[in-house]
């Protein structure tokens, strides 16, 4: 298992957008933008249980997640086996939405089932740390 530097986690923890990488069924890769995170030292993001990127982990839990600081040409890309947990989910969604948006999360609707992606990271490539 790879790891990160502090200063990866650091950046992590800031509001840099990330890109989230599953796979379909066919094994095509499927790019989503998603708010990144630190979870127990590991990167994470925030999905919908019915979103077709907590699905696609579900049936092949190989995951990427690349994170751009859009002022500095630097940059951390993380390969590894994601899993899904429901502890702490809504709590993290709330976070992120302040950290990214100051406010609070608003995409909630009633059926809603928020999970918690944490990448256990297998290969980490950076630049500019």
């Amino acid at each position: 298992m790879a790891s990160l530097t502090d200063e990866q986690k650091q950046f992590l923890q800031g509001t840099n957008y990330g890109i989230a990488t599953t796979l379909r069924a066919d094994g095509s890769p499927h790019n989503t933008v998603v708010w990144v995170d630190l979870d127990g030292g590991l990167p994470s993001f925030n999905t919908a249980l019915h979103r077709v990127k907590a699905k696609h982990i579900e049936r092949d839990p190989r995951a990427a997640l690349l994170v751009v600081d859009p002022t500095f040409y630097r940059w951390l890309a993380v390969d590894g086996r994601a899993e899904l947990t429901t502890e702490d989910a809504d709590a993290q969604i709330d976070r992120l939405a302040q950290r990214y948006d100051g406010t609070e999360y608003k995409g909630w609707t009633p059926d809603m089932v928020r999970v918690k992606v944490r990448i256990h990271p297998e290969r980490v490539t950076a630049y500019g740390f």
